[in-house]
């Protein structure tokens, strides 16, 4: 008796684990159709814009993820794909780069009061009154985005 419960009670733990691990991955990887940014002021905005196709935006993707759970209690990150993807295959192009910060589907830079990029990668930091503070162009670090974020 004591084995068909160790048996169940592993079986249990494993599923609450499949089942915890399935609804974070699939947390990480939404994309966002709107935002309310006037809720997120008092909070920096990173606005990273990439495309699957741009070599130097993959390579700093890791380092935006990092950025992201270091800086969360500050910061807000966002992506853009460049491309205007949306959907499924917005979807999937998250998933294969493994951007575990929200993505928009729309692009923001009209409702917040800056220019398209039209390089990549760009990453635009919106303050905490949300007002344009730079404009960063190629490919950005955790050390280079808490820098960019100084006065």
């Amino acid at each position: 008796m004591k084995t068909n419960l160790n048996k169940h009670l592993r079986s249990a733990v494993l599923l609450l684990a499949l089942m915890l691990l399935t609804s974070c991955d699939q947390q990480e990887h939404t994309a966002q159709k709107t935002v309310d940014f006037n809720a997120l002021q008092g909070q920096w905005l990173v606005i990273n814009y990439w495309a699957s196709w741009c070599k130097p935006c993959i390579e700093e993707i890791p380092q935006l993820n990092s950025f992201a759970i270091q800086y969360q209690e500050q910061v807000k990150v966002f992506g853009v794909n460049f491309d205007g993807v949306s959907g499924e295959k917005l979807e999937s192009e998250v998933a294969q780069l493994a951007i575990e910060f929200p993505t928009l589907e729309l692009d923001p830079a009209e409702q917040l009061g800056y220019p398209r990029p039209s390089v990549l990668p760009s990453t635009i930091l919106i303050n905490p009154q949300g007002e344009l503070h730079r404009i960063l162009v190629g490919p950005q670090t955790v050390d280079s985005l808490a820098k960019a974020m100084q006065p």
